[in-house]
């Protein structure tokens, strides 16, 4: 039996997770990310992005209000951003600001979750995961800060940590596990477009059925060859860019080490040189101080000849 095509996350979510029909694959995602049942009240649409071009914050692909009335920032990037981490800062600042009214008390701040979906490699570390969030930690009793009994009827958050935006870097390229957990097979599914015909996994079982690949008309199929193409092809050239740069840092090292080489073994042959220099006058029965000051050799390295 052949397996079943599906269409590629970074496409579905760019294209198709907007529309109110399919939300139940996204907020299966973020049910299994976020690890509590997370439904989607509705898209919502950036201020940001009626703004000007230049704006650094018209490339949120998706903005959603929960059930909680919690903010998720849902983004694909594709390829390297050297800023990258400052503008999805910048993004979840805007997105508070966005969502408060001038004169409304800071309780209504929202939270906000950033979950950023990233096809290139960033960083060196080995998880495909990673979570931060701000917490307030004791200098020197390494607690954290909670709010009291007292305040818990005043304040609706009890931490830092359900105050402040949460982030989630997912790192697509790093990931080469067996798909065994639901989170496995989700990203199984976001870097090779596979899904478990089986599977149980929230937001899978509804993509198995809304994001068949012949399911697209003949157009929508075309623009999505198109998209894949230019995936390979950006891919090849920062490949290539990649290697060409090894290599010739390879031979730029090994013209170094040449150098270097050649460097380094004068410097040793006039090491070599006073050693035997300051050993003939010591034969001779000169002085220390005298040798000292002819070969610049110290006392004790004297000493040892």
């Amino acid at each position: 039996m052949a397996t079943e095509k599906y269409i590629h996350f970074d496409w579905a979510v760019k294209r198709m997770l907007r529309d109110k029909a399919n939300f139940g694959v996204l907020e299966g995602l973020l049910t299994v990310l976020l690890k509590e049942k997370i439904v989607i009240k509705e898209i919502l649409e950036s201020e940001s992005n009626q703004e000007s071009y230049d704006d650094k914050f018209n490339r949120v692909d998706i903005k959603a209000k929960n059930s909680e009335d919690e903010i998720i920032i849902v983004e694909v990037q594709l390829s390297r951003e050297v800023y990258f981490l400052e503008r999805i800062l910048y993004g979840v600042s805007k997105t508070i600001c966005e969502h408060i009214s001038l004169g409304n008390d800071y309780d209504k701040v929202k939270k906000v979750y950033s979950v950023n979906i990233l096809y290139f490699d960033m960083g060196t570390g080995k998880d495909y995961l990673y979570h931060g969030k701000t917490e307030f930690k004791g200098v020197f009793t390494d607690d954290t800060l909670q709010i009291s009994r007292k305040q818990k009827n005043t304040f609706r958050r009890w931490s830092a940590g359900n105050v402040f935006p949460e982030y989630y870097l997912i790192r697509v390229n790093q990931f080469n596990e067996l798909a065994k957990t639901p989170i496995e097979e989700w990203m199984k599914y976001i870097k090779d477009g596979i899904i478990k015909e089986d599977t149980q996994v929230p937001g899978l079982q509804e993509a198995r059925e809304k994001l068949k690949y012949i399911s697209m008309t003949h157009e929508e199929k075309q623009a999505y060859e198109r998209h894949l193409d230019n995936i390979r092809i950006q891919n090849d050239v920062i490949n290539t860019a990649k290697n060409d740069g090894l290599e010739e840092g390879r031979e730029e090292g090994r013209a170094e080490g040449r150098i270097e080489g050649r460097a380094e073994g004068r410097a040793e042959g006039r090491a070599e040189e006073k050693l035997e220099t300051a050993q003939k006058m010591k034969n001779m029965g000169l002085d220390y101080d005298t040798i000292t000051k002819i070969t610049g050799l110290s006392i004790s390295e004297i000493d040892k000849l």
